[in-house]
């Protein structure tokens, strides 16, 4: 009997099966895919949103700011006071930029840190205070918010939709980050250069495609709500070889110095002065937030109120080449301020404040290279501060020719950005945000250690009383029969 031929269906075509069955059709990959694409959208509009928001809320403060210098004296210490004190119970995740947090929850792979660090009622909190502390004058950014939040987005959607694997969720805590920075500046590449050099400190090629497709989505969604900018405008500034390029070295120095100054100033080391200022905080937060919003207050007041809010207007003013008053004092000043802001443990970031310092310092260095173009150097002082604050050149090079729309002054940027880290590392050897999340880290697994060691404790002083329960229980019969055992004469 001859066998029958198989059906048509099952032996044609075996590439389009081949096809079909190839992993980018799989309904698994695909549905990652739209989960990405949606929280890209939901990214880039909540980056917006709360650019618009902190713009509004700082233009707040400054009309208030129209009826009397001596207001922030006033308000500023006292709603510094009353947001540490928000934040001292449920909300203390919300403290500070906001990018250790990521860094911690990507080390981290508990499910319950994770859930604590990046649930959405941490998000929004972050986004409402961080608007509240701009409203008073704050020197704080929201860059690094905005990464936070981006982070606790894209985690909270990969768990509703099924993604609850540690590798998958780091994934998705990593896009999110990307896509967070990236709006925050309209910065597709900075926002893939930090995700790698900043928050995941490698690069895999199994998370590229989620990093490139969130920060695309991202950007496009950016662009077609804010159109096409530059954060800083575009400058038209170049440094020719030569002795124009001694401007690299003293930017890099300088600025890369003082960037390493003011990241070992916010880390509040454990030993020496500095933890002085830490344990001060710790014993009375409320009361210290306070008087760091007074001390705000009152540089504000000698800078002639230039030094609240994010530094946006004063570093674009300097870019640009236009006139800040007082500008030979206001990097300096804007510094102290970034120092005392971060001090109090309010949300907020240091990004944009940086930028804002590191202008103010090349406009100062700019006064001893008259020969070379003064937005050049400003350009390059800005760059080299934030790369010495952060520790991560390349971010900073990036993110400064994007914000610019500049790309002649690439190899100058990046060579001062490489001075700056060298020269930051005098100061402080691990960069900010890891020394942040380094603590983190170690804080949760010595808590977990304390609460094993009290679970091991507990298990054996139940086991001790239940032993003592059952030997008292049985003491009094338990003698007679050991006895008639051991008595040679009971046994016959």
């Amino acid at each position: 009997m001859s066998e029958l031929p198989e059906p048509a269906s099952k032996s044609s075509s075996p590439r389009l099966q081949a096809l079909l069955g190839h992993e980018f059709f799989a309904p698994q990959h695909w549905k990652r895919r739209l989960v990405l694409w949606f929280g890209a959208v939901l990214v880039a509009l909540a980056a917006i949103l709360f650019a618009k928001a902190s713009t509004w809320a700082y233009q707040l403060f400054q009309s208030v700011l129209s009826h009397g210098s001596w207001i922030p004296l006033i308000l500023t210490p006292v709603v510094f006071g009353l947001l540490a004190w928000i934040t001292e119970g449920r909300l203390r995740a919300t403290r500070g930029s906001g990018i250790p947090q990521v860094i911690g929850t990507l080390h981290i792979e508990d499910e319950g840190f994770r859930a604590h660090m990046l649930a959405l009622p941490i998000a929004a909190g972050k986004m409402v205070l961080t608007l509240i502390a701009l409203a008073v004058g704050a020197s704080i950014g929201r860059e690094g918010p905005t990464v936070h939040v981006g982070a606790g987005l894209f985690y909270s959607l990969g768990r509703r939709f099924g993604f609850t694997d540690p590798k998958a969720a780091s994934r998705f805590i990593l896009a999110g980050g990307a896509c967070g920075i990236a709006a925050a500046f309209n910065a597709p590449l900075a926002g893939v250069v930090f995700a790698i050099e900043e928050l995941a400190g490698t690069f895999e090629h199994r998370f590229s495609g989620l990093l490139l497709t969130a920060v695309f989505i991202g950007g496009v969604v950016s662009l077609g709500i804010m159109g096409n900018y530059s954060y800083f405008g575009r400058v038209q500034a170049d440094l020719p070889l030569g002795h124009a390029w001694l401007a690299v070295l003293l930017t890099g120095i300088i600025c890369g110095l003082l960037g390493g100054l003011f990241a070992r100033l916010i880390l509040l080391s454990r030993h020496g002065p500095l933890a002085l200022v830490g344990r001060l905080r710790a014993h009375a937060p409320v009361l210290f937030a306070t008087g760091c919003g007074l001390a705000l207050a009152l540089i504000g007041l000698f800078s002639h109120n230039t030094v609240y809010g994010t530094g946006y207007d004063q570093a674009r003013a300097f870019v640009q080449e236009a006139a800040v008053t007082p500008g030979h004092t206001f990097g300096i000043a804007k510094l102290a301020a970034n120092v005392v802001s971060y001090w109090a443990g309010i949300p907020g970031g240091i990004f944009s404040p940086a930028l804002a310092v590191g202008a103010g310092l090349g406009h100062n260095i700019a006064y001893f290279l008259p020969d070379v173009p003064a937005s050049a150097v400003v350009l390059l002082g800005m760059s080299a501060y934030l790369a010495g604050v952060t520790g991560a050149p390349l971010t900073s090079a990036v993110i400064a020719m994007e914000l610019t729309d500049n790309q002649a002054m690439v190899i100058p940027i990046m060579a001062a950005c490489l001075l700056a880290r060298a020269a930051a590392s005098l100061f402080c050897p691990t960069p900010v945000y890891k020394d942040f999340a380094e603590r983190m880290v170690q804080d949760f697994e010595h808590q977990q250690a304390g609460h094993a060691e009290n679970a091991e404790k507990t298990r054996l002083e139940t086991e001790a009383l239940q032993h003592a329960g059952s030997t008292s229980a049985f003491d009094e019969p338990a003698a007679p029969i050991d006895d008639m055992d051991d008595d040679p004469s009971s046994k016959t």
